[in-house]
């Protein structure tokens, strides 16, 4: 279990009074839908409690706060098809399995988000991103010597000597670069 603002291991405690005001008993202080979206997504586990009868009352407002992103957000991740889907397993006899099935869905699914994002974390790293800005320079150098000869022998003088594979590509680049010139030229005249 998530800890909660206290540095506990006990979910903060979430008063919901009749005047329909929220209060955290652990900052006390009282606060929005807004703000219990915001302690979701940061990971602050909570329980929401009816301040009259003391009865948990955490997943209506939960399912309430998801009523407000919907309504309000600029994009709604629910589509229809999926609430109708849902709606209709209410009263089925797998209506039990669902929100192990769900939950177990969502767990997949952020597993996954985090692999993707460690895999294109490491393959922006080091030497990949080094080779895209050394491949970029060389295509800037080709294309300066192509269109501005004098900007680019002062700016090869400049820069140090790339290695030899760079060397190749450049001189590729450059090829290439004077045969579309060659082809421009020829369609001015």
């Amino acid at each position: 279990m998530a800890k909660g603002a206290s540095g506990a291991d006990q979910p903060v405690i979430i008063k919901k009074y009749a005047n329909r005001r929220l209060y955290n008993t652990s900052s006390s202080s009282y606060i929005t839908l807004d703000d219990l979206a915001k302690m979701t997504r940061e990971g602050v586990e909570f329980q929401v409690l009816d301040a009259k009868t003391g009865s948990d009352i955490t997943h209506s407002i939960l399912t309430q706060i998801i009523m407000e992103e919907e309504a309000n957000g600029a994009e709604q991740m629910l589509p229809i098809s999926f609430l109708r889907q849902l709606i209709a397993m209410y009263g089925n006899s797998m209506q039990a399995l669902m929100p192990h099935y769900l939950e177990a869905t969502m767990e997949n699914f952020q597993a996954n988000q985090r692999k993707l994002q460690d895999v294109f974390k490491q393959s922006m790293g080091g030497d990949t991103f080094a080779k895209m800005a050394e491949t970029n320079m060389a295509m800037f150098k080709a294309a300066a010597a192509a269109f501005m000869p004098n900007a680019a022998a002062a700016a090869a003088e400049e820069a140090p000597a790339p290695a030899k594979q760079g060397d190749d590509e450049l001189g590729a680049l450059r090829a290439q670069m004077a045969e579309m010139q060659k082809k421009l030229d020829s369609l001015g005249n």
